[in-house]
């Protein structure tokens, strides 16, 4: 289990110099020589502590069976091995001071102890006539695999002289009287640990170091071994807000936790690097790792080497270094910069020159002066390419305006007294800087990377890099260039591809503009909007060629860099995309005392201690607390694992995995349940949270899939394409996701030949395409043109210029109309027609002279002039698009779905660029194969029935960039908070959208735009329902119900007390609160939940074969088990039962769905298959049941009440088609009242908004959303 234990603070920790008694002999020989000078040294490691510290005797005595936990079979150092190099090494551990010659010392495999010494010394050994100041710096040590190791390491000087102790008291001996002056011996303690534990273990080393300062070398093992033992029982707190605080004496330690199980450990100064450079050369230096070049820094301070370094790191995260890294060389590493690939190194500034000469094409990075620099440039590289402009300028800006110098902060406060009050106060200061600093560097690596994913088809994993390529503004195509080469960029990709929900993917969608969602939603092709236009005719960048960046100097130039004079213009750039920081609570937990000597029965009373203290912390905190409460958990199934109680540390796990599934350690629990004892597993078994948590693990072990993370760029075919390779092709290109629109482009492309496209036609038609697309960003309107169009429209389409009847011009196409932009001494704009008032489109011929010229003319409802234009060669292809968008735009009109318009633009577009691409005579006939809605107009009744049409409001897509539709499984309404600004997130109402395989869309209900996208599971969605505030209940097929933070759109929690398909959960209101919640199982379970604790507070069993729904009213739950609904107490007695009675069919009718009319004392119910209601009287359920047939209805899947009506959602017959239908049904009258025809799929899910509007999804077919207006 050693191996898969959490690591402890401390990994081993030793002791470098070298030995007093070596010391004095050589010095001694020299003094004999009258040599003026301190003979050189070289260090060694004089001991090496690692943990356990206690022998397994011990251990045994005081019961704490830990071997299962401490068998990490790691690289072995030995006491006889290399002895004539490390004879005066001490090893200690649990085995006593020595370690017996045959004992195996486990000691981490990436740290190299024969190469620590001169680590630890990396400006070398010098004993010195006076001491010095203590000395801290940081070392990084990685394995093969990029897994990294942290060193802190304290130098400090003792003197050379003899002592003894007497009493506890040091008592050194007086210097003799000779020509010999005193002398200074340099020792080293470096603390190794998995965590970058910067500050936290310089502040420990400070406190040991106090401590050591009277004692020599040969007495300050004891303490160092101390000093050891007690980091090595300090545990690693588990990500999120709880940091944990120990007292070193004199100093209180704080060991942060990361913030979330993928942010890194963050414990240094973030801001370093601002004090050492302009904004403008860290963006270099950003640059700089991005490219991946060969990076060296230098300093005259060996500490700060490491802490920039791991700052420029961080700043780029969630992007990780793939490359070398080693920000400390020693003098005898230095030829390590001769490395032929990518690396980023540091080493002290005296070095300069001869590192400068080692390689070529370094970049030079100089921390003390703040200057950077190339080593003589190589053909294959080039200078440092600008970072993109817009996103470098909201960098500048926002880092300008950090609070960088703590004394600023202290200006107007008392002086503090207290030692800890003032670490307190610094630590506050500095954890809000750090998080602003992430908070700047994440928005800059978005704002960088942020149009990635518009390049990228998720379902064949391919980034299309040219055509990405193309969108970047000139000046930034050399970054772009080159970073796209890296494998820092191609991790990234995976990532994206894999959508993986980090930091970067959580930014991005969160500060998503309002049009980037809608134009996602719509999957419209990529075109200017009139707002960007405007905003793109008074962007800097594309109005002046000077760079923002600075581009760097060679080697014989270096010298300090002036960057650009701050203009006050800097401070208004628009930074629309700035989030507002929120500051994040965090809280403490005080580590007990650890007492000493080192025994086994003082460890076993640490451990005890530390559960008592985690123990009463649980019963304090509020059930409400359930950040709080899982880290609390988490800790104390740690413990109890290092103790050997492996039953109680599963119980922790198990309240762990139910409070905060994010930081539930599945691999240690599993490996615990394998170490199982066979008497614990048959007491495990026996208790069935704990047997469900042990099945759960395993199970997920034996689920393990390899992840497909190959990244492909998009490349053009070579060979002949069938259609099937035809479809991955254009899907992959990115031009056209939907299938049957690609038959239809399939079919043209291949009129009058054989059913492939060859390589050269596909190329082509794709040129053509994008090039369509680019000349289209150049589209650069006048004002007095683009105040006539709405903010959000984009021209499509250009015809040449041509003679119309008002005047000579270009036809403009738009999303919503056409318009004339006039030629002359100032282009103008003339309108022509929306495409909602075109009333008749017209290709004919006019007579000029002896030529007859093709002309299209449209008729408008709204103008009394016909439209004429000499659109010549293009006029053909003019009217199939100008009737494709007619017709699109109907459609869209009478069904209120705006993807309809959406769709005819994409054909017309097709169809120009298929126009484009052939040289045939039937390019018109081919082009028509697109014609899809003009078709439809023709071949199929587009009339909408008259009640639907009234009643149906909008439509919306949740599948919109998906390959096929996905069935609408459940919907839900959640609605908007009062005061937003007391909430953490924002106040409009929002639609949930269950799709298949656990995806949920959630929409802002307030413009329709989709929020945010999950995936919970992998199985269908059942049931939906908001249970409190901040916490959306889903129940899933795999028989959990994942539990949504609201406010982080996160699956935080899952409860798995149900054993088969979860398929309703109803909350109970009481005084309008949230007080139960009532789930079941297909299988007839109902388990009762305390909805603030998470805790089952009754479960009962129906006897049924299927459990379908449930309701809730008047203290009694009635619950629908197919073959009748039952009437039973809250815990499970069965006070009543409805059956039907129908003995006409041959096999039993099955109950699917049901509702409670309560107030007019009615239950209505439907069967599964069946196209009847079913009615009984709640006053009298003995009696036979009403039946009511609902007309041309095949099927009814679900019905939900709505004021006084019943609304019911099925399949149907309209216009002699089979559709998606609803039925409006008076629960008084009985009667139908409308029937609406919204969806070409049945209807299989409906919800409320507030009684206002109904809300209805479909079936796989279409997979769309209808809004409806309740009469």
């Amino acid at each position: 289990m050693g191996d898969v234990l959490p690591a402890a603070v401390l990994e081993l920790c030793v002791l470098v110099g070298v030995p007093r008694e070596k010391v004095k002999e050589v010095y001694q020989a020299s003094q004999k020589k009258d040599a003026k000078s301190f003979p050189s040294f070289e260090p060694e490691v004089l001991s090496v502590f690692v943990p356990p510290f206690i022998s397994k005797q011990e251990l045994e005595t005081t019961h704490i069976n830990s071997n299962t936990f401490n068998k990490a079979k790691r690289r072995s150092f030995r006491k006889k091995k290399e002895k004539n190099r490390i004879e005066n090494t001490r090893i200690l551990n649990g085995g006593g001071q020595k370690a017996p010659e045959t004992e195996d010392i486990t000691i981490p495999k990436d740290v190299d102890l024969n190469g620590l010494p001169q680590l630890c010394f990396p400006g070398g050994f010098h004993i010195t006539g006076e001491s010095r100041e203590d000395q801290f710096h940081f070392l990084v040590f990685t394995d093969v695999f990029g897994n990294r190791t942290y060193g802190v390491v304290a130098q400090y000087y003792q003197p050379m002289q003899e002592g003894h102790i007497s009493n506890g008291q040091v008592y050194w001996d007086a210097v003799q009287a000779s020509r010999a002056a005193p002398f200074f011996l340099p020792f080293a303690i470096c603390v190794i640990s998995r965590y970058p534990y910067f500050n936290s273990l310089k502040d420990c080393l400070s406190c040991l170091l106090v401590h050591l300062k009277p004692y020599k070398d040969l007495d300050v093992d004891d303490h160092i071994k101390e000093f050891a033992a007690k980091l090595s029982l300090i545990p690693s707190p588990p990500p999120g807000p709880l940091h944990l605080v120990f007292n070193m004496k004199p100093l209180q330690v704080i060991f942060p936790s990361r913030e979330d199980p993928d942010s890194p450990v963050i414990d240094l100064d973030l801001h370093l690097p601002f004090l050492c450079f302009k904004p403008e050369q860290v963006l270099q230096i950003i640059t700089c790792i991005l490219t991946e070049r060969k990076i060296v820094f230098f300093s005259s301070n060996w500490a700060l080497l490491t802490l920039i370094s791991e700052c420029f790191m961080q700043y780029l995260h969630p992007i990780q270094w793939q490359h070398t890294f080693v920000p400390i060389l020693s003098r005898q590493m230095l030829d390590f910069v001769m490395a032929p690939t990518s690396f980023l190194m540091g080493c002290h500034i005296d070095h300069f020159e001869e590192v400068c000469k080692e390689a070529d094409d370094l970049i030079l990075i100089n921390i003390d002066n703040g200057d950077i620099a190339q080593s003589k440039v190589s053909e294959e590289e080039s200078e440092i390419p600008d970072i993109p402009l817009q996103a470098g300028r909201i960098f500048i800006t926002r880092v300008e305006n950090l609070p960088l110098h703590y004394e600023l902060e202290l200006c107007h406060l008392a002086s503090c007294t207290d030692l800890g009050e003032i670490q307190l106060r610094k630590r506050k200061w500095q954890q809000r800087l750090n998080s602003e600093i992430q908070q700047i560097t994440l928005q800059l690596i978005v704002n960088i990377f942020r149009e990635v994913k518009d390049h990228l088809n998720y379902e064949h994993r391919v980034f299309n890099s040219e055509e990405f390529m193309k969108t970047r503004q000139v000046g930034d195509q050399p970054f772009y260039r080159k970073v796209l080469e890296t494998y820092m960029f191609h991790s990234f990709l995976k990532a994206r591809l894999n959508r993986k929900m980090d930091a970067f993917a959580r930014l991005e969608l969160t500060t998503q503009t309002e049009e980037n969602r809608l134009s996602s939603m719509l999957d419209s092709p990529r075109r200017l909007t009139m707002e960007k236009m405007v905003t793109k005719r008074f962007n800097p960048q594309y109005m002046i060629s000077k760079r923002m960046g600075m581009s760097l100097p060679n080697l014989q130039d270096i010298g300090p860099m002036n960057g650009p004079a701050r203009n006050s213009s800097l401070r208004r750039v628009n930074t629309k995309h700035n989030l507002k920081l929120v500051s994040k609570q965090v809280s403490t937990f005080k580590i007990p005392e650890i007492h000493f000597p080192l025994v086994g029965q003082c460890v076993l009373s640490y451990y005890i201690d530390f559960i008592n203290h985690l123990s009463r912390a649980i019963n304090i905190v509020s059930p409400d607390n359930s950040v709080l409460l899982a880290r609390y958990f988490y800790l104390r199934g740690l413990i109890c694992l290092m103790q050997g109680r492996l039953l109680n540390a599963l119980s922790d796990f198990q309240n762990l995995y139910k409070t905060d599934i994010r930081i539930f350690p599945t691999d240690l629990v599993r490996k615990t349940v394998e170490a199982l004892p066979a008497s614990d597993r048959s007491q495990a078994d026996q208790k069935p949270e704990l047997k469900r948590l042990i099945s759960l693990v395993l199970d997920k072990q034996r689920e393990i899939t390899k992840v497909d993370d190959h990244v492909k760029n998009f490349e053009l075919p070579k060979t002949h394409m069938q259609l099937a390779d035809f479809v991955k092709r254009i899907q992959e290109s990115g031009i056209v996701k939907d299938i049957d629109t690609i038959h239809r482009l399939f079919d043209a492309l291949t009129v009058g030949q054989q059913k492939q496209i060859d390589p050269e036609t596909f190329k082509d038609f794709y040129n053509y395409w994008k090039e369509t697309e680019a000349e289209a960003q150049d589209v650069n309107l006048p004002p007095a043109v683009i105040e006539h169009l709405d903010k959000n429209e984009c021209v499509y389409k250009l015809s040449s210029s041509v003679k119309t009847n008002k005047g000579v011009g270009k036809i403009a196409m738009t999303q919503k109309r056409l318009f004339l932009l006039t030629e002359g001494g100032r282009p103008g704009y003339e309108d022509i027609t929306t495409f909602r008032d075109i009333e008749e489109v017209k290709s004919t011929t006019v007579a000029f002279l002896l030529l007859r010229i093709p002309t299209l003319k449209i008729k408008s409802t709204s103008k009394k002039e016909v439209f004429e234009a000499n659109l010549k060669s293009e006029c053909d292809l003019w009217h199939l698009m100008v009737k494709e968008m007619w017709a699109g735009k109907k459609m869209a009109d009478d069904h209120k779905d705006p993807q309809y318009i959406q769709q005819a633009l994409t054909n017309v577009l097709l169809m120009d660029a298929v126009v484009g691409a052939l040289q045939s005579s039937k390019i018109i006939y081919a082009a028509s194969k697109l014609s899809y809605f003009d078709k439809m107009k023709y071949e199929v009744p587009m009339m909408v029935p008259k009640t639907t049409a009234e009643t149906l409001k909008h439509k919306i897509n949740p599948s919109a960039g998906e390959t096929f539709p996905q069935a609408v499984e459940v919907l839900l309404y959640t609605p908007g908070e009062l005061d937003p600004a007391e909430r953490h997130g924002d106040a409009h109402p929002k639609l949930w959208c269950a799709l298949s395989d656990g995806k949920v869309v959630v929409f802002d209900a307030s413009t329709w735009s989709i929020q945010h996208c999950f995936k919970v599971g992998s199985s269908k969605l059942k049931c939906m329902v908001m249970a409190e505030q901040s916490q959306v209940w889903i129940g899933s097929q795999d028989s959990i119900i994942y539990l949504i933070n609201t406010h982080s759109m996160s699956c935080n929690k899952q409860l798995n007390d149900h054993r088969s398909e979860v398929v309703d959960i109803i909350v109970e209101n009481r005084d309008n609160m949230s007080s139960e919640a009532y789930s079941c199982s297909l299988d007839g379970t109902v388990i009762a939940w305390n909805i603030s604790t998470l805790k089952v507070n009754r479960r009962f069993q129906l006897a049924c074969e299927t459990l379908t729904a449930i309701r809730f009213h008047n203290n009694r739950l009635w619950c629908c088990i197919g073959s009748c609904i039952l009437v039973v107490t809250t815990t499970g007695i069965i006070r009543q039962k409805v059956k039907i009675e129908d003995i006409a069919r041959d096999l039993p009718l099955s109950l699917l769905c049901f509702q409670l009319f309560l107030e007019t004392d009615q239950i209505w119910a439907s069967c599964l298959g069946s196209s009847e209601l079913y009615i009984w009287n709640a006053t009298d359920l003995s009696a036979p049941s009403q039946k009511i047939t609902l007309q041309d209805c095949l099927e009814i899947t679900c019905m939900m009440k709505v004021k006084n009506q019943l609304w019911v959602g099925g399949k149907g017959l309209s216009q002699g088609k089979i559709k998606g239908k609803i039925y409006v049904i008076d629960s008084e009258t009985k009667k139908v009242e409308k029937e609406l025809v919204g969806h070409i799929d049945g209807v299989k899910a409906l919800c409320s908004a507030e009684n206002r509007y109904v809300l209805s999804g479909s079936g796989k077919e279409e997979g769309k959303i209808a809004i409806w207006k309740v009469g």
